[in-house]
């Protein structure tokens, strides 16, 4: 009888158990992932940062080395200047300075030109939430909501699909163990393009003042695909405000 009883109570717990994990919901897993990269109250002593590091872009012609930096500041400004050296296609230097205020983003471009961003990269840029997306998404508008459970290599991870309150969705892949992100997708509609899908993968994370950063991206999309190893980032930096908004006509 008591060989019967243990059985019926190891089945009890195992299902509770499951049943524990099936349940978990989209808030479960942004307060995890939150605590994962850090917690709040470390976040929260976040309100700037300055990221640089190396940009390997594939083409069909070979690889194009360059430099890239990030500069971001609460609560979504960002800067990313980027100097890619285009010898393998038969051309010089390409520099990209693409700035936004928070409000307007501007693009400066030593090839294609300078040009105002708009649309859906316009909108996406204003949904970004610095330094973390999940801080505050309810206020912004945001919907976030379970979309099930896939493998990202060979490791489980959450599906979550994040829908602003305008411009596009994009769903985002957290570590079933670890809780950290380790896939993002976007699907972002240009003239130049139409819609694209661009695939961000994240790993070797390391802790920056208390905060769990990524120092590898991969990213991947129809039309290019390109690395980003960062070599150092700086918490708290200094910006000079004049970085992120449109330069003055001389």
């Amino acid at each position: 009888m008591r060989s019967k009883l243990t059985s019926v109570f190891l089945a009890i717990t195992v299902l509770a158990a499951v049943q524990s994990a099936s349940a978990q919901t989209a808030d479960d897993i942004v307060e995890k992932s939150i605590t994962a990269q850090g917690g709040r109250e470390a976040m929260g002593k976040i309100t700037s940062r300055s990221m640089k590091g190396s940009i390997i872009v594939t083409s069909p012609a070979g690889d194009l080395p360059g430099t890239i930096e990030v500069l971001n500041q609460a609560p979504n400004k960002v800067r990313t200047l980027l100097n890619l050296d285009l010898t393998a296609v038969g051309a010089g230097a390409l520099t990209v300075d693409q700035r936004f205020d928070g409000t307007n983003a501007y693009s400066m471009d030593s090839m294609r030109g300078d040009t105002e961003v708009t649309g859906d990269r316009l909108a996406t840029l204003r949904n970004n939430s610095f330094p973390s997306p999940f801080l505050g998404y309810k206020d912004r508008g945001t919907k976030i909501v379970m979309a099930g459970k896939e493998k990202v290599g060979d490791k489980d991870a959450y599906v979550l699909s994040i829908t602003p309150a305008t411009g596009p969705a994009s769903r985002l892949w957290i570590d079933a163990e670890s809780y950290l992100p380790v896939k993002a997708s976007t699907t972002v509609d240009t003239p130049e393009t139409g819609p694209l899908e661009q695939i961000t993968e994240f790993a070797d994370y390391r802790d920056v003042n208390g905060v769990k950063v990524p120092y590898k991206l991969t990213a991947t999309s129809a039309v290019q695909s390109y690395v980003v190893k960062v070599t150092s980032i700086e918490q708290n930096a200094k910006i000079d405000p004049a970085l992120f908004v449109k330069p003055v006509a001389k």
